[in-house]
């Protein structure tokens, strides 16, 4: 039979445990960011699509595959946009903690000197500054790590490969295409048109009361900026491809 763990070993296992479960949490709400972006371009851009293409034609099959291909290629091109763009960003990032860590290693009386200073400019004593930062000197994973969240508000080891983020920016994109085209699956242009539109502004208010509930605030407010925002693109979007073209006199 195996002996228990020591008290304190036991205890600094639970309290790893909950680190990681609480900074894997916070890893999954942060996405918010893509699933907002991704969704409300598939709504805004499909439902101006299918809209034009069924304002022009009788067709609702012209419609469907109108709409399907703007779906799947608006969704491949935010995923490898994410995926780019984070990736470029990133690395962008590691160039510049690679820098700060080099200072570190070339001038590490100065670079100690700035992290005194970093604590006394949030709130900590001259004193107790300089102790802290000594202390920490002592330790340079902790060092490092400190030195550079502090300094350059950067993670020492940022992540280059965003694969989770661009999929779920493309997964989003693909989920809010589906409001404003499954109306043409079932009805007659005619009486699709309208139920696209109001079915893209009911999807616009899950988008925002779901940003309210993962943010903890007001409901109605979110969900009404939500809607209010993307109202505005919609119709900043319809205005630049109708109304500007005949005023050019296209």
């Amino acid at each position: 039979m195996e002996s228990p763990l020591p008290k304190n070993q036991a205890i600094q296992e639970s309290t790893d445990e909950q680190l990681y479960a609480e900074k894997a949490r916070i890893d999954r709400l942060s996405r918010i960011r893509e699933v907002v972006f991704g969704a409300l371009d598939g709504l805004l851009v499909p439902v101006g699509v299918v809209s034009a293409v069924a304002g022009g034609t009788n067709s609702t099959s012209t419609v469907i595959v109108a709409g399907l291909a703007e779906a799947f290629a608006g969704a491949l091109s935010m995923g490898a946009g994410e995926f780019i763009s984070g990736r470029s960003e990133a690395q962008v990032h590691k160039t510049e903690v690679a820098k700060e860590l080099q200072e570190i290693r070339d001038n590490p009386e100065f670079e100690l000197g700035e992290m005194a200073h970093l604590l006394r400019h949030e709130g900590v004593g001259a004193d107790d500054a300089t102790t802290i930062a000594d202390l920490l000197a002592k330790y340079p994973n902790a060092y490092h790590k400190t030195m550079v969240e502090k300094e350059l508000g950067l993670q020492v080891d940022p992540d280059t490969v965003r694969v989770n983020e661009s999929l779920t920016m493309g997964v989003s994109y693909i989920i809010g295409s589906v409001f404003p085209l499954i109306a043409y699956f079932f009805l007659p242009i005619r009486s699709a048109l309208p139920v696209s539109l109001v079915l893209t502004v009911l999807a616009l208010v899950i988008i925002g009361i779901l940003k309210g509930r993962l943010a903890s605030i007001n409901l109605l407010r979110s969900a009404l900026e939500v809607v209010v925002v993307g109202i505005v693109s919609a119709l900043g979007g319809y205005f630049l491809g109708t109304v500007v073209p005949r005023l050019l006199g296209h």
